[in-house]
C-alpha cells in the first residue's frame, strides 16, 4: 500500500496554538506527528467500533475526467 508522503495545508493561528498544546501535552516532537495522531482519534470517537481503511481510496483520482483540450499550448502561455 502506498503512502501519501506530502499534505499540505493552511492553519489558523488557534489551530497552531492547539496543535502546540497537543505537542506539549503529549510530549510529541513533530507536527506531523500530532497531526496524524489527533486525526486518527477524532476518527475513532466518531465510530469506535469499526476501523477504518481508507485503502479503498487509492486510486480515486484516476477516476476524475481528463481534460481533453488543454488550457494552454505551453509554459509560457501558462505564465504570461
Amino acid at each position: 500500500m502506498g503512502c501519501m508522503k506530502q499534505l499540505n495545508i493552511n492553519v489558523t493561528l488557534e489551530f497552531e496554538r492547539d496543535l502546540e498544546l497537543l505537542m506539549k501535552e503529549r510530549k510529541i516532537a513533530r507536527k506531523s506527528d500530532a497531526i496524524r495522531l489527533a486525526v486518527r482519534e477524532a476518527v475513532q470517537r466518531l465510530s469506535p467500533s469499526r476501523e477504518y481503511d481508507f485503502r479503498s481510496w487509492l486510486g480515486q483520482g484516476l477516476k476524475a475526467p481528463v481534460r481533453r483540450r488543454r488550457k494552454f499550448r505551453n509554459e509560457d502561455e501558462l505564465w504570461s
